[in-house]
């Protein structure tokens, strides 16, 4: 959007609140025509406008263009809630959050329409700096804030990135653990506590870290939608967030046409800064989790994200036994499945049971001591060790239509809640520090996307253990991508059991990787694992060097393949079809 920077402009935006007001009946909305204040935004009661139109009987709400700062109440800038068939017309509208919270909460909504809007925030949800000296060993970091960012004292230990200062490119090492102190207003310390690997930091680098600004309740995530069915989303941009750009959390039929998580430009940024922005998103672009029918990504674009530009999950539960028909678990984050549900049944070693139905659920209380030693002795994420948030703390038994044999810290995952049925359509993703698409469903296609410089697998289909992230894929297209200048794997179809091992059993099933040209990435240009009637045809490779950015545990299982020059690379798989390919 470009920018509204004059007098007139000013002035059109006052006779618009007026006007608009009137025939609206929003009485409380603040109207400010002081030129000087333009460039930063306009305070105007964006929640007040909407609501009072949709009162008044208004099923199209038309926001005047302008750039409002907005405040927040109770931790959302704007709660969309129990809308039907409702249509919000925000073209040319910037939301500029007045705070590092929530900008749009969407729920128990359903076929609404959110057309045009751009979300930004001042302050930002991060701050930047250069490095300006390096310990001996680089296991601290003095950082100069930069003009324009917030201050050291709100800087915090999450999605620390450090981006070489010649190109502004990333350096390719993620640092966790870290302790923050803020040594004066504009000087940040960050220490190590945890070396890792190798640094390869140098003084003049450029840094950002995530920054918290509130006065109140701070929630995670630009545009959040739970519990809403038959969402669009058409032109929504998100020039920040303090976590994802867009996350869904139980829903059906949300639709992204042509949405933009992108970093916003010098020439478009109304605060003046020492530097221009290094990115966008502090976390992932577009997150979907337990969609009963999922999401359709089309047109959209998303670069420089502090994590991945797609992932689409469902929920791992943690099975400490079973016997006969019945599993013991421990619920992930609640309990979504329900009797009559069908089942992955996703085993200990990477393979998978033919899927169950679900008899019934029954909840058994809290988790005991001997399942908090249980779940410490697994590979998981350290929140769901600690059990934050109430991760793995109740304990449910799940009666099966069939009896199983499965050990302890298998998993189970309702089918129909992992987000079948998506589409990632004509998407350009990339210059993030992880995956451009990570899909964890089945029933989808990905297709047409165009993936620059993702450090990690530019394509992954694959569960995750360590996130308790399901599911295994079953029929799921993956045609026509271009992938270019990847750190890891270009295309990646895998499973790793909680014993850190590819799956040497069934995992997935129908998987075609067609058609996709994958240029200047490392070898394997496209690996699978795990998976039975599998088609790989019509694909152009181009090798440079050897995966080196997609983790430890990954690399080293296909070095031990002992087939790395092979552009194309499967192992554990059945009823394979492979032709066509061609490699430069």
């Amino acid at each position: 959007m470009r920018l509204l920077a004059d007098r007139i402009l000013c002035i059109l935006c006052a006779v618009c609140f007026v006007f608009s007001a009137s025939r609206s009946g929003a009485n409380d909305v603040q109207k400010e025509t002081c030129p000087d204040q333009l460039p930063s935004g306009v305070s105007f009661d964006l929640q007040a406008f909407i609501d009072e139109s949709i009162s008044a009987g208004n099923s199209t709400v038309v926001v005047p263009p302008g750039r409002y700062r907005v405040e927040p109440t109770n931790g959302v800038h704007l709660r969309l809630h129990d809308l039907e068939n409702v249509e919000i017309i925000a073209y040319d509208v910037e939301m500029v959050c007045t705070q590092t919270t929530r900008a749009v909460q969407i729920e128990g909504c359903r076929g609404l329409r959110l057309r045009g809007l751009s979300i930004d925030y001042d302050p930002l949800p991060f701050t930047q700096g250069r490095i300006v000296k390096l310990s001996a060993d680089k296991s601290v970091h003095e950082i100069e804030i930069l003009e324009g960012y917030p201050p050291a004292d709100t800087a915090y230990d999450f999605k620390y990135q450090i981006f070489r200062g010649k190109d502004h490119e990333l350096r390719g090492v993620d640092y966790y653990d870290l302790d923050v102190k803020a040594v004066s207003g504009t000087r940040l310390q960050v220490r190590k506590t945890n070396l890792g690997p190798a640094p390869f930091e140098q003084e003049g680098d450029l840094v950002a870290i995530g920054s918290r600004s509130t006065r109140g309740r701070q929630l995670s995530h630009a545009v959040y939608l739970t519990e809403s069915v038959d969402i669009l989303l058409e032109k929504v941009s998100v020039f920040a967030s303090n976590c994802f750009a867009f996350l869904e959390i139980g829903c059906q039929g949300v639709t992204y046409d042509r949405c933009r998580v992108e970093k916003r430009d010098a020439d478009d940024d109304p605060w003046p800064r020492g530097l221009p922005r290094l990115r966008s998103a502090n976390a992932d672009a577009f997150h979907s989790k337990r969609a009963s029918a999922g999401p359709r990504i089309v047109g959209c674009y998303a670069h420089d994200m502090g994590d991945d530009c797609v992932n689409i999950c469902g929920d791992y539960h943690l099975i400490t036994s079973a016997t006969d028909t019945k599993l013991r678990v421990l619920a992930k984050h609640g309990m979504d499945i329900v009797e009559g549900d069908l089942v992955e049944l996703a085993m200990f070693s990477g393979g998978s049971l033919p899927d169950a139905r679900v008899v019934s659920v029954r909840e058994l209380g809290l988790l005991t001591p001997a399942d908090r030693l249980l779940v410490q002795s697994f590979d998981l994420h350290q929140s769901l060790k600690d059990h934050e948030d109430g991760h793995l703390t109740k304990v449910f038994e799940l009666t099966l239509d069939r009896a199983v044999t499965m050990a302890k810290g298998s998993l189970v995952s309702a089918r129909e809640r992992q987000g079948q049925g998506f589409l990632v359509a004509g998407c350009d993703f990339g210059h993030v520090r992880s995956r451009g698409i990570l899909v964890k469903a089945s029933n989808g296609e990905i297709r047409d996307n165009t993936l620059t410089r993702c450090r990690m697998e530019s394509i992954k289909v694959a569960p995750e253990y360590y996130w308790l992230e399901a599911g295994a894929a079953e029929n799921v297209k993956i045609l026509r991508n271009k992938i270019s200048n990847c750190g890891g794997v270009g295309i990646a179809v895998y499973t790793l059991g909680g014993d850190g091992e590819f799956g040497s059993g069934r995992s997935h099933r129908g998987i075609s990787i067609t058609d996709n040209r994958i240029d200047s990435c490392p070898s394997p240009n496209i690996l699978v694992t795990s998976t039975s009637d599998l088609v790989i045809t019509g694909n152009r490779c181009h090798q440079e060097g050897h995966v080196s950015s997609s983790g430890d545990a990954l690399i080293r299982l296909i070095n031990g393949i002992n087939r790395p020059e092979n552009p194309i690379l499967t192992h554990h798989c059945t009823e394979v079809t492979m032709q066509g390919n061609r490699t430069r």
